[in-house]
């Protein structure tokens, strides 16, 4: 039985021109064209403008009565319900609120570079401490998961970075000033890569779908070059953005194992007594670069979007879908090599800029990310990650020995591989191989100038069809 049955003031009154009486003789009939055309009766609340009376509102939006009860109200007025929720707000800071979400991703950016001064954060990592926090706010309603702000960093902040990070990436000075420690490199990239096609091989993620060849296809790439790797792969395979964010969570658990066992594995290897003119050339540089003037920040960006802009550029001229960062990597490089002196002089102040902007990228990964959907991914990511690091660790140390390399220029070629320039610049400081760290920052680099295009073609001709 129909609820307006039921319920005797729950009645339809006929919206027509006629007078009540005719409405009250014909109530009938209506009633049954009621039923007969909905057996769910709908109740519509409307509120009247200020402008108009009852009467013309009410003549005016007929199909839009409120049901009354049989005998109409002597005022003839159709009434406003008002809901008010006493729930709070979520999220805290909307989506649409531009400074409140840009001071939420710089502060988070800002407390992540912070946090690599204390223990916890330096055994986690800058990246993986925005990264959770940002993963924290977004699922406890403090940031929304979604935002114009977020697109705004993948657009634009992330590619800016890309060139920024790359003004040291003069090849012609990595191939002479690395020499031995080049080749061990080239060794752990070769290793990285057997290590992704037997991880995939051990551990296919099928439960991710198509993203499971994308993710390790990412993952090799980062664990050639860096994180700006994982993320231009998985931007050029159209990685989905909880997946994305549960391999960067993953790898970073995985990163922080790694480097414990280095560390480990080096602690029986002294330091060097001298020191050379390489590094002495390089920590002068350092020391000019703590404090850039203003002109070197403001040509470093300008000459960023430049580049930026050249790479978008031909990527829309040729068609090539997701091929900005390759095309922006590949353009920085070049003129990098080309002009070294010039863009050495932009490296420092570029550097600090992009440390900046990363942070702020990796607390955007976090904010998008579904924490649930990043637990239920997560583990099979990290099982590949592990097996993929356990294989390439075990293979450069393996064919290093047959070559007959020495071994700290192995732990530091694994690390510029797996970890990038900076942490095997920290290695080799921490440790006193003051030799290695001008050779250990070039090729990390380097690995950064050529992981993207190796993760993607590796990706598309081989992990694809696996």
């Amino acid at each position: 039985m129909p609820i307006a049955s039921k319920l005797t003031f729950l009645q339809p009154i006929l919206t027509s021109s006629r007078p009540f009486e005719s409405q009250r003789s014909h109530s009938s009939c209506s009633r049954q064209n009621l039923l007969l055309t909905s057996t769910k009766p709908r109740i519509i609340i409307n509120s009247i403008p200020q402008h108009q009376s009852s009467a013309s509102y009410l003549s005016h939006s007929r199909t839009n009565t409120f049901l009354s009860p049989q005998f109409p109200h002597p005022s003839n007025r159709t009434r406003s319900v008002t809901a008010r929720s006493q729930l709070p707000n979520f999220p805290l800071i909307s989506p649409h609120d531009k400074w409140g979400t840009w001071t939420a991703l710089f502060a988070t950016g800002a407390f992540g570079i912070w946090s690599e001064r204390t223990k916890i954060g330096s055994a986690l990592s800058g990246a993986l401490v925005s990264t959770l926090i940002g993963l924290a706010a977004s699922n406890l309603g403090v940031v929304s998961c979604e935002s114009p702000a977020y697109s705004i960093v993948l657009e634009f902040l992330l590619p800016l970075a890309v060139p920024l990070l790359l003004f040291r990436a003069d090849l012609r000075r990595v191939i002479k000033s690395t020499g031995t420690l080049l080749l061990a490199f080239l060794i752990g990239s070769v290793a990285t890569t057997v290590g992704t096609a037997l991880a995939y091989l051990l551990v296919p993620m099928r439960s991710l779908g198509q993203d499971s060849w994308k993710i390790a296809a990412a993952l090799m790439g980062r664990h050639i070059g860096g994180a700006v790797n994982y993320v231009a792969i998985s931007d050029a395979l159209g990685v989905s953005s909880s997946v994305l964010a549960a391999g960067l969570a993953a790898d970073n658990v995985i990163c922080a194992v790694y480097f414990t066992t280095l560390f480990a594995l080096a602690s029986n290897i002294p330091a060097e007594s001298s020191t050379s003119v390489d590094d002495v050339s390089m920590n002068e540089g350092s020391v000019r670069g703590d404090k850039p003037p203003v002109l070197q920040f403001a040509t470093a960006l300008a000459v960023a979007f430049a580049i930026c802009k050249a790479g978008t550029f031909l990527t829309k001229y040729f068609g090539i879908q997701g091929g900005s960062l390759p095309a922006i990597t590949a353009i920085v490089v070049t003129l990098a090599t080309t002009f070294p002196t010039q863009f050495n002089k932009l490296a420092p102040a570029g550097e600090a800029m992009a440390l900046i902007l990363m942070q702020v990228f990796f607390t955007v990964v976090g904010a998008s990310g579904n924490i649930w959907s990043v637990i239920n991914t997560a583990p099979s990511i990290f099982m590949f990650a592990l097996v993929q690091i356990a294989i390439h660790l075990a293979v450069i140390l393996g064919l290093g020995k047959l070559f007959r390399f020495d071994q700290k220029l192995l732990l530091i070629a694994s690390n510029a591989n797996v970890g990038g320039p900076t942490t095997a610049c920290g290695m080799a400081t921490a440790k006193g191989w003051s030799s290695l760290i001008v050779p250990g920052i070039l090729a990390g680099i380097f690995g950064i100038a050529i992981a993207t295009f190796l993760g993607i073609a590796f990706g598309v001709t081989v992990l694809k069809y696996m």
